[in-house]
C-alpha cells in the first residue's frame, strides 16, 4: 500500500472513530458552516489554529486542524481528547467543546477539534506586548497560576510533558494550559527532529540522552524544569537564550551547566524558586507542589495581591473521580486499519468507564444543561460565596427558577458532577441546608471535607464549621480554628470573619481581641456583612479598639442596608 494511500485509510479510520463518538454523544458537534469570522491565529509543522465566532453570539471558540492524519496524528489526537476531557473543569486549563467538519479537496471529510479562545495568545507574545506595563504583583500572578495548574495535573497523575511559553496561553489575563504534549508525541512517532530543537531551552537536559530520554519525559520533575525556565521568562519577559541558535551545541551547554542570568531587582527567593526547579539531577528538583508552597510563602511574604488565591496548605495527592488509569490507556495503532477501527472504538467504551457508578451517567444527565453545566454550578456557588446561607439559599432557589431548572434536575446535575469541587461543595451545601432534599448533616460533612481536600476555600471554611458545631462529625474546636485560619489564609471573607470570632471567644486558641478585631475589619472590607456587624459590635463595646457608638451604628446600618438589599434583590 502507497503511503497516500495508508493516510488515507488512516483518516477514515479516525473519521469513523469521532462519528461513532459523536453519536454517542461523548464528543459535542459544532456545524462548521455556524461559524464565521474565521481567521488564521497560529500555524506550526502539525497544523493550524483558527479564531471564530459561533452563531450569532459574540462568544469566540479557537478550531484546531492538523495537516496529515495519519498514525502519529491519529494517536496524538485521541490522547489529547482524553486528557481534555480528564481535566476540563480547571480554571487554568483551556476548555475543550467538541469537534467541526470541513470538506477539502476531493470531497474528503476533515475533523477540527474546537476549543476555546484565549484572546491574549500565547505566554511569548503576551509577555513581549506586555511586559513594560506588567507589575510584579502581574508577574506573580502569572507565575502562581501557571504553577499551580501544573500541580493540579500532577495530583492527577498526568504529566504535561511539553510545558514552553508557546502552549501556555493567556486569556483576560489568566493563564490557560494546552497542547498536553500533542506536538510532542507527533514529533516523537514521527522523528521529527526541527521541532526538538526549537524546544531545547525548556526540555529537560536528562532527555537528551537518547538512553534516558523515555524515561525523564515520563517524569514529572520534567516538567517542573520546565516551569524552572518559564518562571524565569516571566521574570525577563524574553525567552530563554534569546539570539543563541537553538541547536545541539546549546543543548551540550546546558547538559553541562549552562543556565540563564538572573534578572535584576529580581527577588532572591523567586530566584531560588526558579533556580531549584532547573537542577540538572531530577531528585534534586522539588516537586511542584513544593514550587507551589514556596511561591505562596514568597507572595504573602511580598504582600501581593493575587486574585482568588486558593491554595491551602496541605497538598494532598487527590485523584479526580474520573481518572481511569490515563498512562495505562495508551493507544495502539496497528498497521492493520480494522485493528485500528476496534482500538480506537475502545477508547470510546472507556470513555463511559469513567471510574464509579456515581459518575457514569454524567455526560447524559448534564447533556441537557449543553455547555451551560459549568456556568450554572459557578453561578450557584459564587452566591455562597458571597452571601450568608439564608440569603445565598434563597437566591439560589430565585436563580433555579429563573433557568426553570427542577430541585431534583439541579441536584441529579450535581450529584452527576463530582469532578468539579464547587459541585461537591454545592452538594454538601444542598445536603446541610435541605435544598430540594432531606438534610443529611452527615453526607453533607463528608462532602465539605471532599471539596476542602481539592482546595475549595468554600470547603475548607465550611468544615470548620462542622467542627466548630458537631455537624456530622465530633465538636473540635481546635480543628476548627486551623480549618478557619487556612479560609482566612486563602482570602475568603467568611473565614477571616470566623477566625476573628475565634480570637475573640478563644475557640481553639487563645483571646486575643486585638487580632479579632483587625480581622473583622479586613472581612469587612472585603464586604463581608457579618464582619461589618461584628466590627460595629467591637466599636461599640470597645473590643481590640477604642469605643466609638457612631461609628458602631455606622457599622450597623450598613450591614443592615446590605442584607434588606439583598432580600429585595431575590423578591424583584
Amino acid at each position: 500500500m502507497s503511503s497516500n494511500a495508508e493516510l488515507v485509510s488512516n483518516s477514515n479510520d479516525w473519521n469513523k472513530w469521532i462519528e461513532e463518538a459523536i453519536s454517542k454523544k461523548l464528543i459535542k458537534y459544532y456545524e462548521y458552516n455556524q461559524f464565521y469570522n474565521i481567521q488564521e491565529i497560529g500555524s506550526g509543522g502539525f497544523g493550524k489554529v483558527c479564531r471564530a465566532n459561533w452563531k450569532n453570539s459574540h462568544k469566540r471558540y479557537a478550531i484546531k486542524s492538523f495537516f496529515n492524519i495519519n498514525d502519529a496524528t491519529v494517536k496524538a489526537l485521541v490522547r489529547e481528547i482524553q486528557l481534555q476531557r480528564e481535566i476540563d473543569f480547571h480554571d487554568n486549563v483551556i476548555r475543550f467543546y467538541g469537534v467541526t467538519t470541513s470538506i477539502k479537496e476531493n470531497q474528503r471529510k476533515e475533523y477540527s477539534l474546537v476549543i476555546e479562545y484565549a484572546e491574549n495568545g500565547t505566554l511569548r507574545k503576551y509577555l513581549k506586548e506586555n511586559f513594560e506595563n506588567l507589575t510584579w504583583d502581574d508577574k506573580f500572578n502569572l507565575a502562581f497560576q501557571l504553577v499551580y495548574a501544573v500541580s493540579c495535573l500532577h495530583d492527577d497523575g498526568i504529566m504535561h510533558r511539553d510545558l514552553h511559553s508557546n502552549n501556555v496561553l493567556v486569556h483576560k489575563n489568566t493563564i490557560k494550559l494546552a497542547d498536553f504534549g500533542l506536538s510532542k508525541r507527533i514529533e516523537e512517532t514521527s522523528n521529527s527532529q526541527s521541532r526538538t530543537f526549537g524546544l531545547i531551552p525548556y526540555a529537560d537536559p536528562k532527555s537528551f540522552n537518547k538512553s534516558t530520554k523515555k524515561l525523564y519525559l515520563l517524569n514529572k520533575k520534567s516538567d517542573v524544569y520546565s516551569i524552572g525556565v518559564l518562571l524565569w521568562e516571566i521574570s525577563s519577559g524574553r525567552p530563554p537564550f534569546h539570539g543563541i541558535p537553538y541547536d545541539v551545541g546549546l543543548a551540550q551547554s546546558i547538559l553541562q551547566g549552562l543556565r540563564e542570568i538572573p534578572i535584576p531587582n529580581t527577588s532572591i527567593d523567586y530566584i531560588k524558586i526558579y533556580t531549584d526547579c532547573w537542577n540538572i539531577e531530577p531528585d534534586n528538583r522539588p516537586t511542584i507542589n513544593q514550587v507551589v508552597d514556596e511561591l505562596k510563602v514568597l507572595i504573602i511574604k511580598e504582600n501581593i495581591n493575587i486574585k482568588d488565591f486558593h491554595l491551602y496548605d496541605d497538598h494532598n495527592t487527590v485523584q479526580s473521580s474520573n481518572n481511569y488509569q490515563l498512562l495505562d490507556l495508551d493507544v495502539k495503532i496497528s498497521e492493520s486499519t480494522n485493528s485500528l477501527h476496534g482500538e480506537l472504538s475502545q477508547v470510546i467504551q472507556n470513555f463511559n468507564m469513567i471510574n464509579t457508578k456515581e459518575i457514569e451517567p454524567s455526560i447524559s444527565s448534564s447533556n441537557q444543561f449543553g455547555d451551560n453545566v459549568n456556568i450554572i454550578v459557578n453561578n450557584m456557588f459564587n452566591l455562597f460565596d458571597n452571601y450568608d446561607d439564608n440569603v445565598a439559599k434563597q437566591k439560589v432557589l430565585s436563580y433555579l427558577n429563573k433557568q426553570n431548572i427542577t430541585l431534583q434536575e439541579i441536584n441529579n446535575l450535581l450529584l452527576n458532577n463530582q469532578i468539579n469541587s464547587n459541585s461537591i461543595y454545592l452538594l454538601g451545601k444542598f445536603n446541610d441546608l435541605g435544598i430540594g432534599i432531606s438534610i443529611d448533616e452527615q453526607k453533607a460533612f463528608e462532602l465539605y471535607q471532599k471539596a476542602a481536600d481539592l482546595g475549595n476555600v468554600l470547603g475548607i471554611n465550611d468544615l470548620g464549621y462542622c467542627y466548630k458545631h458537631g455537624i456530622g462529625i465530633n465538636i473540635d474546636k481546635k480543628k476548627a480554628f486551623e480549618l478557619y485560619q487556612k479560609a482566612a489564609y486563602l482570602g475568603n471573607s467568611f473565614g477571616i470573619n470566623n477566625l476573628g470570632h475565634c480570637y475573640k471567644n478563644g475557640i481553639g486558641t487563645d483571646i486575643d481581641k486585638k487580632k479579632a478585631f483587625d480581622l473583622y475589619q479586613k472581612a469587612a472590607d472585603l464586604g463581608n456583612s457579618t464582619g461589618i456587624n461584628n466590627l460595629g459590635y467591637c466599636y461599640k463595646n470597645g473590643i481590640g479598639t477604642d469605643i466609638d457608638k457612631k461609628k458602631a451604628f455606622e457599622l450597623y446600618q450598613k450591614a443592615a442596608d446590605l442584607e434588606s438589599n439583598a432580600l429585595n434583590i431575590i423578591n424583584c
